[in-house]
Formats: structure tokens, C-alpha cells, sequence
């Protein structure tokens, strides 16, 4: 089974699974069907429609335009939701980038354009000889954009990490938790976690003051929401540095 190790941006090192050819033709199969239901749905209205009632040349005019959606279908998808489309969706497979950096538009433009030497020439002999000799899964798309296609089944647990998850307009309290290092946190978490599920207060207190200390702030906050409240102000600026 091949596994891709990513690095995200607290240095912490996630294993995914890699996708071979099996969940992928399934996915695409998937994304067949929508496109093949939708060209038909377009055709018919065309055919009904008293909209279109003009010489075959006007009619096949709108239906070419009216094609355009189904031809710009993957990429416009990949983009949008972010390295997948409906059938990636269904299946819980997404393309990332191999380095771990957030996928660019251009990345997925770049392999999308490639689809014409992996799937639609020589009858995908070419993409699917590449997904099957390469280690890391890829086709030429993959490899030409620098991605891999990868499960996003939850395996992971984020409380086995110094990650947390924070909403997207929580404010910090404690801007110089910066201070702090990922081996610092992760104790601290290790410590809140085990403390927290013992009732153990005493170690909240001291923990909390051990950090109150190393920053050399004070807080009125009870022991529980100030450790709460330094772990996300950390993953906090940690992602946005």
C-alpha cells in the first residue's frame, strides 16, 4: 500500500494513503455519467426547444456552447472544490501536491491539459502504465504538475497532533505564543489531554503557570480555557505566518 507523507505547516508529518488505477476509473466513471446525463439533458432541450427551432448549423452552434460546462468540467471542479470533483468526492479522493503546499490553479490546469496524452490517447494506455510503474501512483498529469491523488478518509485523529481546529474568524488572545516551539506545544498538549480525562486540576494549575511563566504574561482565565485558548492562538499564527 503506498503512503505519502505530507508536512504541514506546524511540522507535523500526516500519512495518506495513495490512490492506484482501481478508485480512480471508478471516480472518473462517476464523473462520466454526470457529464454524459448532462450533454444528453442539453441535446433534448435543444432538439424540444422552440428556442433553438432554426436550421441544423444554429442548432448545433448552441448545443457546442452549450457543451462548453462539460468540456471544462474536471478542471473548473478540481479548482473550485479544491482538487476534486463530484466522482473524487464520492469516492473520498483528492489531488494534493507532493510537497504539501496548498494545489494552485495552475497545477490542476496543468494536469488537466495532460489528460490528452494520459486518456484520451492510445485508449489511456499511456495513464494507466503510468499510474501502475510509478511509485508514487502518478500519471504524466500528476507528474508534470507535481501531484499525487490521495484518500481523505479520516484516519487521523487531530487530537493526536498539536493541531487544532480553529473557525476561520477566531481571534487570538496571546500574540506571543509564537514563543513557544511545536515540541513545547505538543507537551503541553500531551499534559492538557491526560490531565483533562483524569481530573487531574492540581497539573492544570501547574501547567499553567509553567506557560505563564515562559511567556511572561498573566491571565485570569481559568486553568482548562487558558491552555484551550494557547494551543489555538498557536495553530493560529502558526498557519498564517
Amino acid at each position: 500500500m503506498g503512503k505519502l507523507a505530507i508536512n504541514t505547516a506546524q511540522n507535523v508529518n500526516l500519512d495518506y494513503k495513495l490512490i492506484g488505477l482501481g478508485e480512480r476509473m471508478v471516480a472518473f466513471l462517476i464523473d462520466g455519467v454526470i457529464l454524459v446525463t448532462y450533454m444528453t439533458i442539453m441535446e433534448n432541450l435543444v432538439a424540444i426547444s422552440e428556442i433553438f427551432d432554426a436550421d441544423a448549423w444554429t442548432q448545433r452552434g448552441f448545443l457546442g456552447l452549450f457543451y462548453l460546462p462539460a468540456f471544462f468540467y474536471s478542471v473548473i471542479c478540481h479548482i473550485v472544490f479544491g482538487g476534486q470533483t463530484v466522482g473524487k468526492m464520492i469516492m473520498k479522493i483528492k489531488v494534493v501536491r507532493v510537497d504539501g503546499a496548498p494545489t494552485e490553479w495552475y497545477n490542476l490546469f496543468v494536469r488537466w491539459m495532460l489528460r490528452i496524452i494520459d486518456i484520451w490517447l492510445f485508449f489511456s494506455s499511456i495513464g494507466i502504465l503510468s499510474i501502475l510503474l510509478s511509485d508514487k501512483k502518478q500519471r504524466v498529469g500528476d507528474a508534470a504538475a507535481g501531484t499525487v491523488v490521495i484518500s481523505v478518509k479520516k484516519k487521523h485523529k487531530i487530537s493526536s497532533t498539536i493541531l487544532e481546529e480553529i473557525n476561520d474568524d477566531y481571534q487570538p488572545v496571546f500574540s506571543n505564543v509564537t514563543q513557544l516551539t511545536d515540541k513545547d506545544v505538543r507537551i503541553i498538549k500531551e499534559a492538557f489531554t491526560i490531565s483533562r480525562k483524569n481530573n487531574d486540576f492540581k497539573t492544570l494549575t501547574i501547567l499553567k503557570a509553567k506557560i505563564c511563566e515562559t511567556l511572561g504574561i498573566e491571565s485570569k482565565l481559568y486553568d482548562v480555557q487558558f491552555i484551550d485558548t494557547i494551543l489555538k492562538d498557536y495553530n493560529y499564527y502558526t498557519q498564517n505566518m
